[in-house]
């Protein structure tokens, strides 16, 4: 059972992470985390061991965090209410909305997502009106440019150019005339255009510093550059004071303009919501949302419509477009019977479909649900600068001071003091590293998400781009699952046997009755069929053509004294006789997946990969030798399963790839999980940490290769980026830097790093 409390005046993160694993190595716990920026403890226990724990834990906290302040929440349950927040400026800034909004009363927990310009907030459904007015007269306090709604998820339309942008760009054309006038004149009037030009380019900085000094924020970029540029314009400098606000407000631009591109660029990648689904309605159909449609209810879908909802087609035929849920290109034919997954285009001709599962039970909307659903964890190089940025710029402001200072006594020219402090503040806004980083996970999973490949948070990449060993189910993961006549034994004429066998089954459903018609592939005639009976554990009788004919197992032979052999191969075995006499027997096995031996040979070259499973050790020896893979463990349960993967685990980090609801145990057990979303059932999806839509097990090693790029580029721009500002902040307290440089060190250094960040969106094969 878990258990939540509020803890306060916990001193920091790494506090709070050291008291989470103090407490999971209590006897009994199963788990704990201590969220500092939520100033939430959660632990789960079984409730007879609660109050022993609970004592312990308290303890635990006290005997560390002395100051430290425990109560149990016991509210209703919370549920996550997500709001935008647009035209928020930076990360930081929506940092601070977030924790601000954790002062309101009600809300347990809350966090900010810059690139998506989303707040998300946990709190009592009952509470919603409350803390939504609350939360709305914080922010305008706060942010009062920032606009707060409610966030609604239907289908975006294409939006004709923001009018701000064409206002900036404005702005920044007539501002560089301006500058550029300044420049080639002198005096006294090319000071009056230097400061008409640099009002242009950087009047709402000001009043957003001012605005924000007001509220008691003092080190934002806005402060940052105002001060800056207003002590340039007091040491007379009216001309560098304009060029930095310039050069500023360009790098702004870009920036924002190459954030706001790649938002664009996942969004139409993952751009599958239905509008609408045209449902039957007597004798015409009418347009409704996706959601009010019932399962059994009729839908239309026409050429160049995406299907609405999964459903199997009851009329008409078309070319399906998979692309969007699988990256493929390729078109699927579908006909009459055929199950179609939701989030796909029909490319022609009219179909309809039966409905046979809800919208929130459908395909689009649980991978929708994936892209959407937010996640606890992030990624150490995302914690790594949320920690660095609340540290580094106070810093940096208190080595201004002191380098203004220093300088001016030195030099004894405070002016001097006062260009090189300034110079100092300009390179201290992190931009850099509080939009790329998080933007590099971003783009990432972003770009594995258009082709295929869910990812459930930013926290899992690190953990698959240092996978040692892949551990397979082999039914339904390796191989599809489904039968296929192997082979034909102990036959003089194999086309009979097989023919035999296909009337035989051909008014079974039975997967076997089905494998053995695809072999048969020719038309059945009833009316040669007679006598017909199907016993149960033993096969069928009948009469065909006349004649007296057994299909079953080899029990059926030998009850009706049938003389053969009985077959040990792996596989599954069908005995056809006629008229007393042994015709041959079909075998029958469970086929591989195309394209699961090169994915397995792949894999091989850099990680261990075994197989698991509870079919025979025969059947999975035999598997296992089709797919070269050395180490096969059949007749799991699946405990067993479990302990072959914690013995894995003690020699490094594991993966287990599975669909089925017994794959459960085993994946949660896993380092990391990989889910088949096409055939894989659902408590397997829901359990797995990474979901193939397509069940491609190609994609499992371009999963982990670009796991391992995204870590690599968002190592690149911290290291890029951290390495520029130090090397802009020691020029600048040299004096060696100007403005300009430490613009460059700004601004310059956040688009470098965006574009690079958003190469993850192009994943490489």
């Amino acid at each position: 059972m878990e258990y939540k409390y509020q803890v306060v005046e916990i001193d920091c993160a790494d506090c709070a992470a050291e008291l989470a694993d103090e407490i999971r190595k209590i006897d009994g716990v199963q788990s704990a985390d201590i969220h500092f920026m939520q100033e939430k403890l959660i632990f789960s226990c079984d409730e007879s061991l609660h109050d022993e724990i609970e004592k312990k834990v308290f303890d635990i906290i006290h005997n560390d965090e002395p100051d430290a302040k425990i109560t149990p929440i016991m509210d209703e349950e919370s549920h996550p209410y997500k709001f935008k927040i647009k035209n928020i400026d930076c990360a930081d800034c929506a940092n601070e909305l977030a924790e601000k909004a954790m002062h309101i009363q009600g809300v347990e927990r809350a966090e900010s997502d810059f690139i998506h310009a989303v707040m998300t907030v946990w709190f009592p459904t009952k509470e919603y009106a409350r803390i939504e007015k609350e939360l709305a007269d914080m922010i305008a306090k706060e942010e009062p440019d920032v606009e707060f709604s409610r966030y609604y998820t239907e289908h975006t339309q294409q939006q004709e150019e923001n009018h701000e942008q064409q206002t900036m760009i404005i702005r920044l054309i007539v501002g560089a005339l301006l500058f550029g006038v300044a420049l080639f004149t002198h005096d006294l009037f090319s000071n009056i255009v230097a400061i008409i030009s640099f009002v242009v380019l950087g009047y709402d900085v000001v009043l957003k510093a001012f605005g924000n000094l007001r509220r008691g924020h003092l080190l934002d970029e806005h402060f940052l550059m105002t001060i800056a540029t207003f002590a340039a314009l007091y040491l007379g400098d009216f001309k560098e004071a304009t060029a930095v606000m310039l050069f500023y407000q360009v790098g702004e631009f870009f920036q924002d303009l190459a954030v706001d591109r790649s938002r664009k660029s996942i969004a139409s990648l993952m751009d599958i919501r239905p509008d609408f689904a045209s449902v039957q309605s007597g004798d015409t159909f009418i347009q409704v949302d996706p959601s009010q449609v019932n399962v059994g209810d009729i839908i239309q879908v026409k050429p160049g419509e995406r299907i609405p909802l999964d459903g199997v087609i009851v009329a008409g035929s078309s070319s399906l477009d998979t692309a969007s849920l699988t990256g493929e290109s390729n078109l699927k034919d579908v006909d009459v019977g055929d199950e179609v997954i939701s989030g796909v285009v029909s490319t022609n001709g009219v179909i309809q479909i039966q409905v046979t599962k809800e919208y929130g039970d459908s395909t689009v909307a649980k991978i929708l649900n994936l892209i959407e659903s937010d996640n606890d964890s992030k990624s150490s190089q995302e914690k790594f600068i949320t920690k660095f940025s609340h540290y580094y710029t106070p810093i940096v402001v208190g080595l201004a001071i002191l380098v203004a200072i220093v300088v001016g006594i030195v030099s004894r020219d405070i002016n001097e003091g006062i260009y090189r402090a300034c110079t100092f503040l300009v390179i201290s806004c992190p931009c850099a590293l509080v939009i790329s980083i998080p933007l590099s996970f971003f783009a990432g999973i972003g770009g594995l998400s258009a082709n295929g490949i869910m990812l459930k948070g930013s926290n899992y990449v690190e953990q698959i781009a240092k996978l040692d060993t892949i551990v397979f189910d082999k039914t339904g993961t390796l191989t599809t699952g489904k039968f296929a006549v192997s082979k034909v034994l102990g036959s003089n004429d194999d086309n009979t046997v097989l023919r035999i066998a296909a009337y035989a089954e051909s008014y079974s459903n039975h997967p076997i009755a089905r494998a053995i018609q695809s072999a048969y592939q020719e038309e059945i005639d009833p009316s040669r069929i007679q006598d017909l009976k199907e016993i149960a554990g033993r096969g069928i009788v009948l009469k065909l053509d006349g004649r007296d004919v057994l299909v079953g197992n080899y029990k059926l032979m030998q009850e009706n004294n049938i003389a053969c052999m009985e077959y040990n191969e792996a596989g599954t075995y069908v005995y056809v006789a006629q008229d007393g006499n042994f015709l041959g027997c079909i075998l029958l096995k469970d086929t591989i997946k195309n394209g699961a031996e090169e994915a397995v040979h792949q894999l091989s070259k850099n990680h261990a990969c075994m197989m698991v499973s509870g079919d025979a050790q025969a059947i999975c020896d035999e598997v296992g030798a089709e797919l070269h893979m050395k180490d096969v463990y059949g007749e799991c349960l699946p405990e067993d399963k479990i302990a072959y993967v914690n013995k894995q685990k003690s020699q490094g980090s594991v993966a287990f790839v599975g669909d089925g609801v017994n794959d459960v145990p085993v994946m949660r057990s896993a380092d990391i999980g990989f889910a088949m979303g096409m055939q894989g059932s659902d408590a397997a999806i829901e359990a797995a940490d990474v979901v193939i839509t397509d069940d491609n097990l190609d994609k499992i090693s371009v999963t982990i290769q670009h796991a391992k790029r995204i870590i690599r580029i968002a190592n690149e721009n911290i290291v890029f980026a951290i390495a520029i500002k130090v090397l802009a902040l020691i020029l600048g307290a040299l004096g060696i830097a100007n403005m300009w440089m430490a613009i460059f060190a700004d601004t310059g250094v956040a688009i470098l790093c965006v574009l690079n960040a958003v190469r993850l969106l192009k994943v490489r094969a």
